[in-house]
């Protein structure tokens, strides 16, 4: 039990996947100031909210007291920064992955396969061809 979980972890790919999601929450907190220090106050600004987070909100009354608040800027903020870890993640990593694949592929040689030599029943035909010839 212990080898099958020794071969699945020196797998490549458990380990190429253990450095993306490193990685990626390294990158994200990039991306997350990004969108919060200049996409939020800049659509924010657009809306006169302090920053998007803040901006569309929408008023429930609560008969009981307070008002119940809904912020649709936080969502748009939310799509936003989704968007723009899909465009990097994308333009940074998959994109040179495909063309370095792409290199990668036109170096390697053409392996010509040999032609599949007859088969048995061809063989067959062939000798009773050959023996009807000789009758002959």
């Amino acid at each position: 039990m212990l080898s099958g979980f020794k071969a699945f972890i020196l797998r490549g790919n458990v380990i190429d996947l253990a450095v993306a999601v490193v990685i990626g929450a390294a990158f994200t907190a990039v991306v997350n100031t990004i969108v919060e220090a200049v996409f939020n106050p800049l659509i924010g600004a657009l809306f006169n909210a302090e920053n998007l987070a803040k901006a569309l909100p929408v008023a429930i009354p609560n008969a009981g007291g307070e008002d119940a608040v809904i912020y649709f800027g936080a969502v748009i903020a939310a799509i936003i920064q989704f968007l723009l870890i899909a465009v990097v993640v994308y333009f940074a990593i998959v994109a040179p992955m495909n063309y370095a694949n792409k290199l990668a592929n036109a170096r390697k040689p053409v392996v010509v396969e040999p032609e599949a030599g007859p088969t048995e029943a061809e063989l067959l035909v062939q000798i009773r061809d050959l023996l009807a010839v000789q009758k002959s």
